[in-house]
């Protein structure tokens, strides 16, 4: 092949990856950056153009249920953030440091809030410690209704990602460290101080910071459990659709943007000054048996699993009891739905996972490949990299108003998109796009440089060589994201309040409606069906993973 030839082939690949680029960033302008751009205008500006920022803060401040809202936000952020980082820690060391049995069960049953959408532990605590639960004798005549189911409720939800967080890091140790302070002769409390802590130190702050942004931010625990007692998320809710009041409910979003970008920023620093703290010639860790801390452990653990498959268990049980606490017998009746349509709300719901999945996970890992594996256009890629860290910090309720503001003015021509599927599915990659695509380029880092210089030798294009080789390689990451997708697609409430119409409610949404009407027991019907439907997905990404990867992956075992 002539020189010119292969000019003309580097020529189109660069021509395609341009073009991609720009392509890529005009959806994160149209899909983020506008959006939030539009809810800071209407937050700052009157209906004439003329900023009325101060005026609109100085209501806001002088507004004392509103500025109650600020502070309770706070303090139930602050309250959970401490308690799940402290019962996450133990639980973390307990499946990673220790010899306790059953170590992988525990694992996987921490994981199980993750399948459920954020109301379902909400009404769960409803049926167990209200007004007529079972266990209200627990409380000491305390209701549940307010910052006690508050805390309870955010704690079940935000506790996995603490643990995920938490086990990761503990994981990833040298074992060389502990042997060290054996031959020292240091106990087990000099190595915990002197080896665990110092090594999980960025982890644990980071995971404080995740939690306290999750907590200030959820909107589904508040809204079924919070009774009187008000938060931010909730207070925009209010605003919006009770009092029509968009300018105050911009300003109240605003301010919740503002502590989860706090949030956010502190996170990207610790993450930059954390170091690796393991190399080639690292050894893993292996605990030695000890009977009595395992054995303490082993019964902290299984409370845990036990409080967590209790929560899952009660909105089970609620689910098929005919009337609660009259009528015991079991029926199942409240999953036809009958109040509303509550199938096609499942039915759009999916619609949502699998649109989510398939088009959110091919977007994902070619933007992260033009960011990662790209030739040239240094500035462009790292302007695209860096959107695609914003959404990270973006409540999804904050994006579901910037979405009403942007997309349902007249003047838009997108307009058009207001309440449909498309729009749905296109908030839902934005609002969990950031993490898939840390997925995805950690997938591609791990990939060695030689691919695309061989495919240029060959004269082959990159994105063949993208297609054939670097897609293949990094199908496990591949299968994370989009299961991750789906899942949270199934899952989500805060994000697409705002944004479904009469033919695209979802079941996530059906639940807030049967609940806000008082059918407690359909709402946890349809909260359980959610729970089932996202099991059920994950068992079998596990299955196709298994056979795919034995496809794909056979080069990792080949000695």
């Amino acid at each position: 092949m002539s020189i010119l030839t292969l000019s003309r082939r580097f020529s189109r690949d660069d021509g395609l990856q341009r073009m991609l680029l720009a392509l890529a960033c005009l959806l994160f302008l149209l899909a983020l950056v506008l959006p939030l751009g539009q809810i800071l205008h209407t937050a700052l500006f009157d209906e004439q153009g003329n900023f009325a920022g101060l005026d609109n803060l100085r209501r806001y401040l002088l507004t004392p249920s509103l500025l109650y809202s600020l502070t309770n936000t706070l303090t139930m952020g602050l309250l959970v953030t401490l308690i799940v980082t402290g019962l996450a820690f133990i639980y973390a060391y307990a499946i990673t440091r220790t010899r306790m049995p059953c170590r992988g069960l525990f694992k996987v049953l921490a994981m199980m809030p993750v399948l459920a959408p954020s109301l379902l532990p909400a009404i769960s605590l409803v049926y167990l410690f209200g007004n007529q639960g079972v266990l209200r004798h627990w409380l000491l005549g305390e209701s549940i209704y307010g910052p006690i189911g508050i805390v309870l409720g955010l704690s079940f939800w935000a506790f996995p990602h603490a643990v995920m967080l938490l086990s990761t890091a503990m994981g990833a140790t040298d074992g060389r460290l502990f042997e060290a302070c054996r031959v020292l002769r240091g106990g087990p409390v000099r190595a915990f101080f002197q080896v665990t802590l110092p090594g999980i130190k960025y982890a644990l702050l980071s995971t404080l910071m995740v939690v306290f942004t999750m907590v200030i931010t959820d909107f589904g625990v508040p809204k079924v459990i919070g009774g009187q007692y008000p938060v931010l998320a909730t207070d925009i809710y209010k605003q919006v659709v009770g009092q029509q009041n968009f300018a105050m409910g911009a300003l109240i979003s605003t301010l919740l943007l503002l502590p989860a970008l706090l949030a956010f920023i502190a996170d990207s620093w610790l993450q930059r000054r954390n170091k690796p703290l393991i190399d080639s010639r690292s050894q893993p860790y292996h605990p030695a048996p000890n009977r009595w801390r395992d054995g303490l452990l082993l019964g902290y653990c299984s409370l845990i699993a036990l409080a967590l498959l209790a929560v899952i268990g009660m909105a089970a049980y609620a689910s098929v009891v005919q009337f609660w606490p009259y009528n015991l017998g079991l029926t199942l009746s409240h999953y036809r739905f009958d109040l509303i349509d509550g199938w096609q709300a499942y039915g759009n719901s999916l619609r949502l996972a699998g649109m989510t999945a398939l088009f959110g996970t091919l977007c994902i890992f070619l933007i992260a490949y033009l960011v990662e594996k790209g030739q040239g256009q240094h500035g462009w890629r790292k302007l695209l990299h860096a959107m695609a860290m914003i959404p990270l910090a973006v409540p999804g309720l904050v994006l579901g108003l910037a979405y009403i503001f942007f997309f349902n003015r007249p003047d838009n021509p997108l307009n058009v998109l207001y309440g449909g599927m498309t729009l749905l599915v296109v908030s839902t990659v934005m609002h969990f796009y950031t993490v898939g695509h840390l997925t995805a380029i950690t997938a591609l880092k791990q990939l060695p440089a030689e691919i695309e210089a061989i495919a240029a030798s060959l004269k082959i294009s990159r994105f063949k060589a993208m297609r054939r080789v670097s897609l293949p390689m990094c199908l496990p990451a591949v299968l994370d994201v989009a299961i991750y997708l789906f899942v949270n697609a199934m899952t989500t409430v805060s994000a697409v309040v705002f944004l479904y119409g009469s033919d695209t409610m979802l079941a996530s949404i059906a639940v807030l409606n049967l609940d806000d009407s008082g059918n407690i027991a359909p709402a946890a019907a349809m909260a359980m069906l959610i729970f089932i439907t996202a099991l059920t997905a994950r068992l079998l990404h596990l299955a196709a993973s298994h056979g795919l990867l034995r496809l794909t992956q056979s080069w990792r075992h080949t000695p």
